[in-house]
């Protein structure tokens, strides 16, 4: 763990990775306090950001990619294709927020914005924006409902102080 500290963009105090995680573009990321990443995960982060909040739970053997191939290169296989032939618009930067937990075995693309208190379910595939505090799900993961009601959501934020 002292390595990814020093390594990282930005690491807070309690974070913790789990066994096995493969991790590409260690200098893009930036983790909260009191995060966890589950083992096996597959962090892919050359060329865009990925910013994790604070308190939040991401489950085993979830994907995590900033960016795409480039598919489009004539007279070249896709695996030949490096980093430096890509467009801006083939990698795009990752934000989850505060309070939110990703389920084992989910992917989460490139672009996406997970808001905060938002729950994604496992084996989720994640493509688009999550609004704050729903529970997403499914490929692609499409919104189920939200997490609290407006009443609770208010009182929630109160008890825990998060953010109004």
């Amino acid at each position: 763990m002292p390595i990814l500290k020093s390594a990282c963009g930005s690491c807070e105090k309690g974070v913790t990775i789990g066994k096995q995680c493969t991790i590409s573009g260690i200098k893009n990321i930036k983790i909260g306090k009191n995060s966890s990443i589950g083992g096996r995960a597959l962090i892919l982060c050359t060329r865009a950001k990925l910013i994790i909040g604070n308190y939040v739970m991401i489950g085993p053997q979830v994907s995590i990619i900033t960016g795409d191939h480039k598919i489009d290169t004539i007279g070249k296989y896709m695996v030949n294709v490096s980093d430096d032939e890509k467009v801006p618009e083939n990698d795009l930067p990752v934000v989850i927020e505060d309070d939110v937990w990703i389920g084992a075995n989910s992917t989460i693309l490139k672009g996406v914005t997970i808001g905060e208190g938002s729950v994604v379910a496992a084996g989720s595939v994640v493509t688009k924006n999550v609004p704050a505090y729903t529970i997403v799900g499914g490929v692609p993961a499409k919104i189920i409902k939200n997490r609290f009601t407006d009443d609770e959501l208010k009182k929630h934020r109160k008890l825990k102080n998060f953010k109004n």
